[in-house]
């Protein structure tokens, strides 16, 4: 591949962005009567709950389905209430036996395989005297939980599972996508429309209720299609009180019942409409109707939604309701999506015109808007090589998705105590780990240098005290795992999470002018050092087991490499005169002898270091060679010549080996368990193509070899014009 740094950095970050272009959440419309979900985004079938007339022996058929960008297996996890059969685009692949029947606190792993498109998945449950259908969902959410869509042409796009009434024979013909509900020979639950009586009365009136005095709003744009002279003209009726704004400005306003009609300016574009409400009389109606706005379209204009939301075609959202005076929001407020409204209890958001249905963000993507800990470093390396190569539209990409994150971190928050599992920030929201947030935060903290990203601190800040505060530690004070996605990770010390949460540590001091955060990382690698420094070889094993109270002694790749990375940010934060930065220095310098004694002869290093058999590996390649770079730039280390040679090999095998003309990157191990048998990392952890685990540090650590190279020619010239002048 050409040997233009810069050239290369611009290739591997624009593929990667033109693989994962902006966008935002998909807002879906979610039914309050369905089924909810629990911390561990699987969904509670408890159908005693849903069909108190069902009697034993009864069944209960719950539908739902699953988009697959591909043919695959997902596996998916199972507690029984009761008897089940689960079928998969009408193909049986599950029945459940006595023991799982009998025992519903046994967790069932069942791997379901899917076709790219809509798969059907139904399950069947039969009611006992016991008990009544299941827990069914995703098997593992942390890193990309499954969310069922409402099947059925009824409902498309809504979020949810639909379940039958009670019936006492098996159907001969299971229902399947695109039939309608009628179609399947069921009635379908949770119910789907208004009854005659709820639509006569006004919008707010059926949606909020009216047994208090209350202020509601709705919000839609008005989109002029065809400019002129002509005004366009909002005209209908109103129950109580009733303003309308457009993009702020007061339009109409009445104090009664009445009807209303504004002519106003035809302005070509798009506009913020919002129509607050208040109730006069409890128990009397309240709400509007716009007459023409389904024909408008022919004269120029129509309403659209503010945000479009699957599974309702209204062009209204609706929000409240709040006490009249002092606690409601102002109409200029109202315009947001990422924002939940104090009501002076638990806090509202949007909602449309449809029974107790509301609006929930989704994230359906597998990169953009996404928080992760791979998915930080990533972004830290289009950062930094936005800024070293002066490319704003790298800068902006980054600062924007992780706005996107942060900007709804409240709503997640508030949306996971209301509805039990978040749509979005599935980690962000369920912070239990250090994988949940370091990494990811640390690069906040680096996008937050270069201006305010909306919601930005307080996530830093509820990061700052999980680390803290929540964290579980050793009782010298070093981070362990306890909990984790299984019995195997339970009570060990990885040295992963040095970077997850070092970094962050030393960049949340500077921000706050704290020093315990600096003293907090500095133990941090201190006490690792203790439990899993291998000195014969001056390098680090992978994991320490407290349960069978011995460090596994295998040197895997990455892990090494988050250690020497990790350390080589914190050194270039802490302050000179901090008193134990010679001994981190120390550390640092005898890590960087002990892994240049194992570059393998194509310049890369291997997937377990001390294993040539075992294949080279990516991640860790590049963060050897940044963290040599930076030292020899910032004049860490002793013998820096060798350094220089092994960068230089480190980068050409790079640029050889790990990617393609088009930005590819090969090579980068996939995320990873832990053995005490090096043939685990060898033979069963093989690489991904373009890994996010890599992608981030491959260009962090061009950047470094980038800069280096430039500081020892200025050097050079430097030293070459003083020479001349003598």
């Amino acid at each position: 591949m050409y040997d233009s740094i810069p050239d290369i950095l611009n290739t591997v970050a624009q593929r990667y962005i033109g693989d994962h272009p902006k966008h935002s959440f998909l807002f879906r419309a979610y039914h309050q009567g369905g089924v909810r979900r629990r911390g561990d985004y699987r969904y509670d079938l408890n159908l005693n709950e849903k069909c108190v007339e069902a009697h034993a022996g009864q069944y209960v058929y719950v539908w739902g389905k699953l988009w697959s960008e591909q043919n695959a297996t997902l596996n998916t996890g199972l507690n029984c209430y009761s008897p089940v059969t689960i079928y998969v685009n009408g193909v049986e692949v599950f029945k459940s036996e006595l023991l799982q029947e009998l025992f519903p606190e046994r967790r069932t792993q069942i791997p379901i395989s899917v076709n790219y498109g809509w798969n059907d998945v139904l399950l069947c449950f039969v009611k006992t005297e016991v008990g009544f259908g299941g827990i069914y969902g995703t098997a593992s959410f942390k890193n990309f939980p499954l969310h069922f869509l409402t099947p059925g042409a009824d409902r498309q796009g809504q979020e949810g599972w639909l379940y039958s009434e009670p019936v006492d024979e098996p159907v001969v013909s299971l229902p399947r996508d695109g039939m309608t509900e009628e179609e399947t020979g069921l009635t379908w639950y949770p119910r789907r429309g208004w009854t005659d009586e709820e639509q006569s009365m006004g919008s707010f009136a059926r949606i909020f209720g009216t047994e208090k005095p209350a202020v509601a709003y709705a919000w839609s744009r008005l989109d002029v299609t065809l400019p002129g002279t002509s005004p366009v003209i909002l005209k209908g009726r109103h129950d109580g009180a009733l303003t309308l704004y457009v993009d702020g400005t007061e339009v109409y306003s009445a104090g009664s019942s009445g009807n209303f009609r504004v002519e106003l300016p035809r302005r070509y574009g798009t506009s913020d409409l919002v129509a607050k409400g208040e109730i006069q009389a409890v128990g009397g109606s309240w709400g509007f109707t716009l007459e023409d706005a389904e024909s408008s379209d022919s004269k120029g204009w129509r309403l659209k939604s503010p945000h479009p939301v699957a599974g309702c075609s209204d062009p209204w959202l609706y929000t409240g309701v709040f006490a009249p005076g002092a606690a409601e929001p102002s109409h200029a407020d109202i315009v947001r999506t990422d924002t939940v409204f104090d009501d002076g209890a638990q806090g509202v958001y949007w909602r449309v015109d449809l029974p107790d249905t509301h609006v929930r963000p989704y994230l359906e993507n597998t990169h953009y808007g996404k928080w992760n800990y791979p998915l930080g470093v990533t972004l830290l390396g289009l950062l930094q090589t936005g800024q070293e190569l002066g490319r704003d539209d790298y800068i902006q990409y980054v600062r924007q998705h992780i706005e996107l994150s942060t900007s709804f971190d409240r709503y997640g928050l508030w949306d996971r105590e209301g509805y039990g599992a978040a749509g979005i920030n599935n980690q962000l929201s369920a912070i239990d780990s250090l994988d949940d947030c370091g990494s990811f935060g640390s690069t906040l903290l680096a996008a937050m240098e270069l201006g305010d990203i909306r919601g930005g601190r307080d996530t830093a800040d509820r990061i700052a005290g999980y680390i803290t505060d929540e964290q579980e530690r050793l009782e010298d004070g070093a981070f362990y795992r306890v909990r984790g996605s299984g019995e195997m990770r339970q009570e060990t010390m990885w040295c992963d999470d040095l970077y997850m949460s070092t970094p962050f540590l030393m960049r949340y001091g500077q921000l706050t002018g704290d020093g315990t955060y600096w003293d907090d990382a500095v133990n941090q690698f201190l006490m690792f050092r203790k439990y899993l420094y291998l000195p014969e070889q001056q390098i680090m094993s992978h994991v320490y087991d407290f349960v069978r109270g011995r460090a596994t002694g295998i040197p895997w790749g990455r892990g090494n490499g988050w250690v020497l990375f990790s350390l080589t940010e914190l050194l270039s934060i802490l302050p000179h005169d901090h008193v134990k930065r010679s001994e981190l220095l120390r550390f640092y310098r005898d890590l960087s002898e002990g892994y240049l004694a194992l570059q393998g002869e194509n310049g890369l290093w291997h997937q377990v270091l001390n294993r040539p058999d075992s294949y080279e590996e990516t991640s860790c390649t590049s963060m050897f060679i940044y963290a040599y770079a930076r030292g020899i730039r910032e004049g860490w280390l002793e013998q820096p010549e060798s350094y220089l040679e092994a960068v230089r090999r480190g980068w050409e095998g790079i640029t050889r080996l790990s990617i393609d003309y088009k930005g590819n990157i090969y090579g980068v191990c996939r995320g990873s368990g832990y053995s005490f048998t090096a043939l685990y990392y060898r033979d069963d952890l093989g690489w991904n193509l373009n890994d996010t685990h890599g992608i981030g540090i491959v260009l962090l650590a061009g950047i470094e070899v980038h800069k280096m190279n430039q500081q020892l020619r200025e050097a050079h010239i430097d030293s070459s014009v003083t020479a001349a002048q003598r």
